[in-house]
């Protein structure tokens, strides 16, 4: 195998690694997203672990972070919990950092 073959092989491992290491990250960050707003809703134990599940499943309608918001803040103002958007938006960047980190210090 010539060294551009190898070199094309490892580039494309990378990319695959790194294709994985992005969906685990969103997954994670969905995940505590769906925590934060559950426990904004008054959500414990079992409910809570379910509505974060359900935050996951959301990311699946369509590519991008827009199902996941439209269903967090559709969620909070269904429960009357007044949650501004930019608070919701910021609160997603801010968690995508921590399941980053999570999943950095995991490998």
């Amino acid at each position: 195998m010539s060294a551009f073959e190898d070199r094309q092989k490892g580039q494309e491992a990378k990319f695959a690694f790194d294709a994985e290491k992005q969906f685990k990250a969103e997954a994670r960050r969905n995940k505590l997203l769906g925590i934060w707003a559950a426990e904004l809703m008054g959500l414990e134990g079992d409910a809570a672990k379910a509505y974060a599940t359900e935050v996951v499943a959301a990311d699946f309608q369509e590519a991008g972070d827009e199902d996941v918001f439209r269903k967090v803040a559709g969620d909070l103002a269904a429960k009357g919990v007044s949650v501004g958007e930019d608070v919701i938006r910021q609160k997603m960047v801010a968690l995508k950092a921590t399941a980053n980190e999570q999943i950095a210090n995991e490998g």
